[in-house]
């Protein structure tokens, strides 16, 4: 049995996930819209940063009247060079106002100094954070509302739902949620512990006193990943957090092709091991661990370590399961977890080859450097 080693680091990793009492792996946190009745939103203004987005401005809006009646709905132009202000403008909407952002000031990310401008002009109790490329489905608005409400939040969030349509989306769509909730565990997410804090900033309902009360967008003013920074900020100051999966809160934004998902995630990939070169290492081997060796072992000629990689494979597909059947993809698709976590691992290499040269994030046709937060 010299070849037992390929298969039991895989089995140890996937065997203690499962077994974590946290459970990282489960889809029970969750919110849905509840569209059985109409509210009062005057508590609420919308606040959506928008650079180019015209071909889905629209539908965003579109989806915000449907939400109730009384809230507010500022959408500021982050120096759009398209007709994003045009197509919005054309909708005519009573509670919209639209708001010519100034030129990004130094230090600041793009959304984060868009943000920040918008929360001025708001007066309202309750701040929804909404990226422009998110559609509500009826009622969500509603169940964000009560959610921070009746748990006696200040800040709830939800993970969209994304597209997962074509091959790549399919492939790397589910593995992505997946392995955010690996790194940040709903539970203890949502627990009164400071050491895990996570939000998705597609979709962020804030209560306008706690964003006031950590001095607003400017005390994450340089973060790239800005929305798991401020809910980090809020529980460091007392507040209470909510993060949960969904199917009301919609991404329209597309991924035809492998680059565009490899963009989009190699931007701030290896922020997210906070520029470290040991964790970088740390997390290759993790990685090779979980998916590379156990495929490994069963080309062994050994029984014992066949089985062995053979369990592991088991354990790595169970916990990938409540995923695949909450976004209802096909089972058989997390037979590719290996493949899909090893493109994420090559990724985080691009990412951190990308700052080792200097070249630092691109977003929206902006170049950001290291930032800290």
């Amino acid at each position: 049995m010299e070849l037992l080693w390929l298969a039991l680091p895989g089995l140890v990793i996937w065997a203690s996930i499962l077994l974590l009492p946290w459970r990282p792996w489960s889809t029970q946190e969750a919110l849905e819209a509840d569209s059985s009745c109409s509210p009062d939103l005057s508590q609420v203004t919308v606040l959506i940063p928008a650079r180019n987005e015209q071909d889905v401005i629209a539908q965003t809006l579109v989806a915000l009247t449907q939400q109730g009646q009384g809230h507010k709905i500022i959408l500021i132009d982050d120096q759009s060079s398209d007709n994003t202000v045009a197509v919005a403008s054309k909708l005519d909407l009573d509670n919209l106002s639209i708001i010519k952002g100034l030129p990004l000031a130094s230090g600041w990310s793009g959304k984060l100094w868009a943000l920040e401008q918008a929360r001025h002009h708001a007066d309202t109790d309750y701040l929804l954070l909404l990226d422009a490329d998110i559609e509500l489905k009826p009622g969500t608005l509603a169940a964000l509302l009560a959610k921070i409400k009746t748990d006696q939040r200040q800040l709830v969030s939800l993970m969209a739902f994304l597209r997962m349509e074509n091959f790549w989306e399919r492939l790397l769509m589910p593995a992505f949620i997946y392995f955010f909730k690996l790194l940040y565990p709903f539970r203890l997410s949502n627990s009164g512990s400071t050491l895990v804090a996570a939000a998705a900033g597609g979709c962020i309902l804030i209560s306008k006193q706690a964003l006031d009360g950590i001095g607003g967008f400017s005390a994450i003013r340089d973060a790239l990943i800005d929305d798991c920074c401020l809910a980090r900020k809020v529980k460091q100051a007392g507040n209470r957090t909510w993060i949960g999966l969904s199917h009301s809160a919609v991404s329209l934004r597309q991924y035809p092709t492998l680059q565009t998902i490899w963009q989009m995630v190699a931007r701030t990939a290896f922020t997210q091991l906070q520029y470290s070169n040991l964790l970088l290492g740390l997390c290759t081997l993790l990685l090779i661990a979980a998916f590379i060796l156990p495929l490994a072992a069963l080309f062994s000629q050994e029984p014992v370590t066949i089985v062995l990689a053979l369990i592991s494979l088991a354990l790595m597909l169970a916990s990938y399961l409540p995923t695949l059947k909450f976004y209802d993809v096909n089972i058989f698709w997390g037979l590719t977890l290996p493949i899909a976590g090893v493109l994420y691992l090559l990724m985080t290499w691009c990412s951190a080859t990308h700052h080792w040269r200097g070249r630092g994030s691109i977003w929206k046709d902006r170049t950001y450097t290291r930032q800290t937060d």
